[in-house]
């Protein structure tokens, strides 16, 4: 945790969900004799949880700390999933995905059930834990990347050039945009409830 005052912040933990399977190591980082195993990606998410839960409830004061979980950004790296060809991502978007209730491979029911039922856990066990859900706020928004105009760790050579949408980042947002969104929704919790 951050800070002494009324507001602690605590460092965020980290992970990313994408692919079908996650590559574990069990065992120290010093030793040599690791061994790595293939695991499902939502069971991967199912034990970070746990050790989250475990820690929350251990270290977490529940008479003076609000508990937040914010999920994942959207990443928009399939265009397949909008109407572009396959292989196409969000380099050159304009425009908003319009269509109500539009759920990109980003909005994995099977993760937001996994979460869901780990707060709903915490709940039981007398941590209250507010969730917001910026995965399918920010699926919408194919058109807020940064793509190629970002700032590279170096300059993009004329065959990347050529072909700008394999150096698009469609990972990261456009400032001011999508992220601040995220952060007055935050603020809204933090302040109104």
């Amino acid at each position: 945790m951050l800070g002494t005052g009324p507001m602690q912040i605590s460092s965020s933990l980290i992970l990313t969900c994408g692919g079908e399977g996650q590559n574990l190591r069990w065992g120290s980082f010093e030793s040599p004799n690791n061994t790595y195993k293939e695991v499902e990606m939502v069971h991967t998410l199912e034990m970070a949880l746990k050790t989250w839960s475990n820690w929350l409830e251990i270290n977490v004061n529940r008479s003076k700390t609000k508990i937040y979980f914010v999920s994942m950004s959207a990443i928009h790296g399939r265009g397949e999933e909008w109407g572009k060809n396959k292989g196409e991502n969000c380099y050159n978007e304009t425009e908003p995905i319009l269509k109500e209730g539009y759920h990109g491979s980003e909005s994995d029911p099977r993760i937001m059930q996994k979460v869901e039922a780990a707060i709903d856990k915490l709940k039981r066990r007398g941590l209250k834990v507010q969730m917001l859900n910026i995965t399918q706020l920010s699926e919408y928004r194919k058109d807020a990347h940064t793509t190629i105009y970002r700032r590279q760790w170096g300059r993009l050579t004329k065959e990347e050039l050529a072909n700008p949408k394999t150096r698009a980042d469609c990972i990261h947002w456009c400032i001011p945009g999508v992220p601040d969104v995220w952060n007055e929704l935050l603020y809204a919790y933090i302040f109104h409830s």
